[in-house]
């Protein structure tokens, strides 16, 4: 296991966040999108949107946190998660508002190269620390059918399918989900 640590970020980790995101956007999901999807991402809108989020969260209950490897001389971002309570991008369609005690994870990524050296664990302890501080007592994310690996990952700590399902349309490209939730009880 990596020597490493999860803090919250800050605004000066936007564009790192960023270059992370579409790094692993058009590393992991390249046989899921349309290639021209992933081409045409902008990092430099990706990164504005990671420093409002940061800088201005809608609410305290809003965070994103990074992961940091640590070496001997330098130390580099390697992942990030976002997450807040669940809104109307937590519902499958249709679905009446979830209950204002759930946390909706909104992106949680680590780089392809930087995988399996616990980093995704740690994100994932801290944001669970975060939530029961928050008050929360369930938490959910949607993860792509063609993602076996961010299915495995949050499988092997507990969440599962609640049974929600919806299909992001990508370009005519109809991509399904699945939600799954955890429970935080201590």
């Amino acid at each position: 296991m990596a020597l490493g640590f999860v803090r919250p970020a800050r605004p000066e980790d936007a564009a790192e966040i960023a270059r992370i995101q579409l790094s692993t956007w058009r590393t992991a999901y390249r046989r899921m999108f349309p290639p021209h999807v992933l081409d045409n991402l902008d990092e430099d809108y990706l990164a504005r949107g990671w420093a409002e989020a940061i800088s201005a969260p809608p609410s305290s209950r809003h965070r994103v946190l990074i992961a940091v490897e640590q070496g001997e001389s330098v130390t580099t971002v390697v992942g990030f998660a976002g997450s807040g309570p669940a809104d109307e991008q937590a519902l499958a369609p249709e679905e009446k508002p979830l209950a204002d005690d759930v946390a909706a994870v909104t992106d949680l990524l680590i780089e392809p190269r930087w995988g399996r050296r616990g980093h995704g664990s740690r994100l994932l302890a801290a944001a669970v620390d975060n939530w029961r501080d928050d008050g929360f007592q369930t938490a959910v994310a949607w993860v792509y059918d063609a993602d076996p690996v961010m299915k495995a990952f949050l499988g092997s700590t507990g969440w599962e399918p609640d049974g929600a399902s919806r299909a992001l349309d990508v370009d005519d490209l109809l991509v399904p989900q699945a939600r799954l939730h955890v429970a935080l009880a201590l």
